[in-house]
């Protein structure tokens, strides 16, 4: 079992991770508030209240800690700069990774960036993770900074990291996609599970790798293979078939 601290942990992905991972590793939970929160959602966890855009925060936070799951921070693409996204988008994972950089404990991060760093390319182009970034709005600029950040460090002080470029995210009870874009796009809560698990369990051939986040869709918006091949995620939900966009014999 391995001791992890996830980030923005009461957000849409934190929770679905949090009840999948709870039950193999030992948790720590940091979100600003936990006392509006399911009981069972923190049962067998242990959470801590915390602005983590402050550095002082961070004191003595990641010690004893292994793996850090960066969900923390702004994802509105309509997210003010100074408002929001300076504090949430690049104080706070700037924080993060200056601190876990002193640690002997940490031994990866696994951190949300977005489709938004990609997605002004037209819409009938596939993304590879090697292809320039060409955000959409300055949400998607602070997920491209960071990328950045994240690279910096795995190359200058060896700190693993994986980032996740997350499409769009549906839990089970949330509306049915109505648009082909929108199923390209789709990330199941199955198969962000797996992802995380694969990005937990895989041996990194350089310190840093970036890889896209969606499900096994028909037409995907974003190239997942190098997934498949770098860290073995093998998703199993379709964003078309799911929602009804094939009608089937």
């Amino acid at each position: 079992m391995a001791r992890i601290l996830i980030t923005g942990a009461k957000g849409r992905i934190g929770k679905v991770l949090t009840t999948h991972l709870k039950k193999k590793h030992h948790l720590t939970l940091v979100d600003v508030a936990f006392s509006d929160s399911d009981k069972e959602f923190v049962k067998d966890t242990q959470t801590k209240e915390l602005d983590l855009s402050v550095l002082d925060n961070w004191h003595g936070l990641l010690d004893g800690i292994e793996y850090v799951i960066q969900l923390a921070g702004d994802p509105s693409p309509e997210a003010e700069f100074y408002a929001s996204l300076l504090p949430l988008n690049y104080q706070l994972p700037h924080n993060l990774y200056l601190e876990a950089s002193k640690t002997d404990s940490v031994k990866r991060i696994i951190f949300a960036s977005s489709i938004h760093a990609v997605d002004a390319y037209p819409q009938n182009v596939q993304i590879a993770t090697n292809d320039p970034v060409r955000p959409a709005d300055l949400y998607g600029v602070s997920k491209v900074y960071l990328e950045g950040l994240a690279s910096h460090y795995a190359f200058t002080t060896g700190l693993e990291s994986i980032g996740l470029r997350i499409g769009d995210f549906k839990n089970d009870d949330l509306p049915a996609m109505n648009t082909p874009e929108a199923m390209a796009n789709y990330l199941s809560g199955r198969d962000m599970c797996h992802l995380i698990d694969c990005c937990l369990s895989a041996t990194l051939k350089e310190p840093f790798l970036l890889v896209n986040g969606l499900s096994n869709n028909t037409f995907p918006r974003l190239d997942i293979d190098q997934a498949r091949v770098d860290i073995g995620y093998q998703p199993k939900d379709d964003g078309f078939k799911l929602h009804g966009y094939f009608n089937e014999d």
